[in-house]
């Protein structure tokens, strides 16, 4: 690859920051800043550090995706994304199940709080289905779609509603890009490295490559990366991989 195509690959691999504690967080930016395009901020990490941690990502000038999935009533949501925009993150989510009415007034309030604070509006993303769930545990809970209708469905209510992209599982990838706009931005968790088997909670997975092909915009990591003797080496073959499935793309 060449420095450009490896800058472009890197920028689209978002690490999980699935620390428990600040001290373990840093060590973890700041070994893998410049390899990676952005670090994920979960529950357990905000939880336990705070907006610090979100501070300490942007001192080092690195881009942050804040993943809280806010799911409430409108006007709490729209709050809360708010605090999102004065604390500079470049991307968040809601979750879809909050419905049209939640997504929408949440995207107009990230508008005009960029504006108010003078700051680059971050990517607004609507969580679809969870990466942990198939079809069986869907019936469980009382949906009658299937996981890839219902990720199908919630997406196209996002979309409809202001939100700029979708978190989704890499199997519906595919299916998502033919029917949203070119410009509506997949970001697919549930990333397993190519020759890695399967034995964790995630039950719709696929690799780097097979998800950037389908058309992702960008992958979440964090197993594969945190679990390798080498991360960097890991961060730089998941980059190989993104890089030869965009130019398979076209």
């Amino acid at each position: 690859m060449t420095n450009t195509s490896n800058k472009q690959a890197s920028d689209k691999l978002i690490f999980a920051l699935d620390a428990s504690d600040y001290d373990e967080a840093l060590s973890w930016i700041d070994l893998l800043s410049g390899h990676v395009g952005m670090f994920k901020v979960g529950k357990e990490l905000f939880t336990a550090c705070g907006p610090k941690i979100i501070e300490a990502i942007k001192s080092r000038q690195q881009k942050v995706f804040l993943d809280l999935k806010f799911h409430d009533i409108p006007n709490t949501v729209a709050r809360a994304a708010c605090a999102a925009v004065r604390l500079h993150v470049d991307m968040f989510n809601v979750h879809a199940a909050g419905g049209s009415t939640m997504i929408r007034e949440t995207a107009e309030a990230v508008e005009a709080a960029a504006v108010e604070a003078c700051v680059t509006k971050p990517v607004m993303l609507a969580v679809t289905v969870l990466t942990s769930l198939n079809d069986e545990d869907l019936r469980q809970i009382g949906f009658q779609k299937n996981a890839g209708e219902l990720v199908l469905h919630l997406a196209g209510l996002a979309q409809a509603a202001g939100a700029a992209g979708v978190v989704a599982s890499p199997q519906e990838t595919d299916v998502l890009r033919r029917h949203l706009p070119a410009d509506f931005v997949i970001v697919t968790p549930g990333i397993r490295a190519s020759a890695a088997s399967s034995g964790d909670d995630q039950k719709r997975t696929l690799s780097a490559f097979e998800a950037v092909k389908a058309g992702a915009d960008y992958i979440v990591v964090g197993r594969p990366i945190r679990a390798a003797a080498q991360p960097r080496e890991a961060c730089r073959l998941m980059a190989e991989e993104i890089a030869g499935a965009l130019a398979a793309r076209g």
